[in-house]
């Protein structure tokens, strides 16, 4: 894991994969961002543990921004997403 920070609101530590520090990069997403996503976006549980966790930021023009979760000790970020779209597949 490359970057971690602690969640007040699910009190536990965030870790950002390399992979999704590369797509924050790619995709202009800050750190201060995923921050504000994590602790503000609305949680989509897909199947426990796995998740998703999207937020409009009013500044971005490439709404919703994703992070694609796995809850456990520690919220595991596995990649940012924009654009995002919950889309219903059975």
């Amino acid at each position: 894991m490359s970057e971690e920070f602690e969640s007040t609101r699910f009190a536990k530590k965030v870790w950002l994969t390399n992979h999704a520090v590369v797509a924050m990069k790619k995709r202009n997403v800050t750190l201060i961002e995923v921050k504000d996503l994590i602790e503000n976006g609305e949680y989509l549980e897909k199947e426990p543990p796995h998740g998703w966790i999207f937020y409009q930021f009013a500044s971005r023009l490439d709404n919703n921004v994703c992070a694609a979760i796995v809850v456990g000790q520690a919220i595991i970020v596995k990649t940012i997403m924009v654009n995002w779209t919950e889309r219903n597949i059975p």
